[in-house]
């Protein structure tokens, strides 16, 4: 890690309680009550056929920001945890690796709409008469609009970390804890931030979706801005359509501020390199919270002391017994792990025989060739859109990436892009292709671009970051410069980054073709052909059997796409592109 740059300069810390700490105490207990007063929303009694209408008033916009955030931040929190556990599980056993990344190739692609329609059913039986199941089912699709970028960019940075770095853990004897804690988190923690920040963008993308339910054949609306902004796309309605955008807009901005900068400023204190930048991310609440006395008390008070107890209780134990206890956890790690493969088996194995029950007497050759041709369509716009999203994207990320002050700015304007969510550009869009006479054939890739682009941005502006400023140094030394720069030193940095970043764009993009090739607004519909289309049609009508079909079709495309092209790009970019 960096050995002279600002952030690792010792300070004096106070010794005092101060007004800083006393914000900090006054922010963290506002939080705890919000989150007691917002969820307390979530488990009333629930009756689908006595729920209460959305206001559409700007009044009732605070309490419905408050219960989408509330949704949003529990599925993130289950993403991070979800995606660190595979993908520090993919990165160390090969066997598991061959399980994990193509189960993950297929789930980022299955759509929103796909998890709502198998989840609704079993959440609300599984909280009978409380709102609760609806609750968890909506935090459900917003956890799968986030977790599969987070854990294929904690998988990638895994196994790029430098081969130095290891044995240096290994010379140092640090167990698997520390090796975690101080070697692969810290070095991971660039590409899990900005990927972070593009999830959560995501789940934004799809709130409407998850809090306005339309699954077979029954509508539920949760109290949320997602719902509130579906009902003003229904209606038509362009002021309630702008009170959501305007609100939508100062979260973003919020959480950047708030949230997202902080933890960026304090992740450049990881990068592998000997000299510091010039220019390093700033933030204003990072170094307000570096002035508290909060986090120097509970690190002396509790944390230290736990942990040096738990250290010294290690020492103490006798050598043989510290190695029957690790042959006894890995033995239990490895029955664990039977055990779970052979429930994912059974379950698989179960889902499978009732989805051909489901088909059984449905499916003709027909149909299936008209689903694989509505596939291959869209196929056509995700690949259209991943070259595109490439050849615009990549240079100004890289120039983001290497330029600190051009990434405070464009940085919330990335967030605001990502999170938007492109229904509520119907009112433009609409008007724009029935004016032009654009067929959403062609426009629906644009639709889908406004999605899912921002996957292969975020990547690479993590990718330009993390390049060490001694390579930088290096290559002016050198005398290179512009085409030379960039083939020499830039491209292949970023190269890694960008496979992530493109592969989960391309799997995001199937997902958004539902709402990508079919815009509604008010009494105007346009629609186009395409699998995205084939699949909102079939789930807003409840035919489980097309949804099966159409959602196994999907999936057979991607499995395909990511074994000839993505699975090779990784194992090329982890041979070619390390940094060592």
């Amino acid at each position: 890690m960096k050995s002279t740059a600002a952030q690792l300069a010792v300070k004096p810390q106070p010794h005092r309680f101060g007004w800083v700490d006393a914000v900090v105490l006054a922010v963290l207990l506002g939080l705890l009550w919000s989150a007691l007063h917002f969820g307390a929303g979530m488990i009333v009694r629930f009756n689908p056929a006595d729920m209460p209408a959305i206001d559409s008033s700007p009044a009732a916009i605070p309490y419905y920001v408050g219960r989408t955030l509330l949704r949003m931040w529990i599925a993130f929190a289950c993403s991070i945890a979800f995606a660190i556990v595979t993908g520090y599980v993919a990165a160390k056993s090969l066997r598991a690796r061959r399980i994990i990344l193509p189960a993950l190739d297929v789930l980022q692609s299955v759509p929103v709409l796909g998890f709502l329609s198998a989840t609704v059913t079993g959440f609300m039986a599984l909280f009978p008469g409380s709102l609760l199941g609806v609750e968890c089912a909506s935090i459900f699709a917003i956890f799968t609009s986030q977790v599969w970028n987070i854990a294929f960019g904690f998988y990638h940075s895994m196994v790029t970390i430098p081969a130095e770095m290891h044995d240096a853990a290994s010379s140092c004897g640090l167990t698997r804890w520390q090796r975690f804690r101080t070697v692969e988190l810290p070095a991971s923690a660039h590409s899990l931030i900005w990927n972070s920040m593009m999830s959560f963008g995501g789940g934004w993308f799809f709130v409407a979706q998850s809090e306005a339910i339309s699954v077979m054949n029954r509508n539920i609306e949760l109290p949320g801005l997602g719902s509130y902004m579906a009902q003003a796309i229904a209606r038509g309605d362009n002021t309630a359509a702008a009170w959501a955008v305007a609100a939508m807009l100062l979260l973003i901005v919020a959480s950047d501020q708030l949230v997202w900068r902080p933890l960026l400023a304090w992740a450049d204190r990881f990068k592998n390199e000997l000299t510091e930048s010039s220019a390093a991310p700033t933030s204003w609440v990072y170094d307000l919270l570096r002035g508290s006395y909060l986090p120097a008390w509970i690190d002396a008070r509790l944390w230290r002391p736990l942990s040096d107890r738990l250290q010294r209780a290690r020492l103490a134990a006798n050598p043989a017994r510290r190695a029957a206890r690790g042959r006894m956890r890995a033995a239990a790690s490895k029955a664990a792990t039977a055990l779970l493969l052979m429930w994912l088996g059974y379950e698989s194995l179960r889902g499978l025989v009732a989805a051909l029950q489901v088909l059984q007497g449905s499916l003709s050759w027909a149909l299936l060739g008209h689903i694989v041709w509505l596939g291959a369509l869209t196929a056509l716009r995700v690949i259209a859109m991943t070259v595109i999203a490439t050849l615009v994207w990549t240079p100004i990320g890289i120039w983001i990436g290497l330029n600190p002050k051009a990434a405070r700015v464009a940085q919330p304007l990335a967030q605001i892009g990502a999170s938007f969510p492109v229904n509520m550009t119907f009112p433009i869009v609409v008007g724009l292709f029935v004016a032009w006479g654009v067929s959403l054939n062609w426009g629906s890739i644009a639709l889908i671009a406004m999605g899912t682009q921002w996957y292969i941005l975020f990547n690479v502006v993590a990718g330009a970051m993390s390049i060490p400023n001694d390579l930088k140094e290096a290559a002016r030394v050198y005398g290179l410069r512009r085409w030379d720069l960039w083939k020499t030193l830039f491209l292949p940095a970023v190269f890694p980054f960008w496979v992530t970043g493109a592969c989960t764009a391309a799997g995001g993009a199937w997902n958004a073709s539902i709402v990508a090739e079919v815009a509604v607004w008010g009494g105007t519909t346009l629609q186009a052909d395409g699998l995205g289309a084939y699949i909102a049609q079939a789930t807003k009508a409840g035919d489980r059997p097309q949804i099966i079909l159409a959602i196994a079709v999907m999936s057979i495309f991607v499995v395909t796409m990511n074994k000839l092209v993505w699975r090779r790009l990784y194992g090329f970019a982890e041979r070619r592109f390390r940094l060592e």
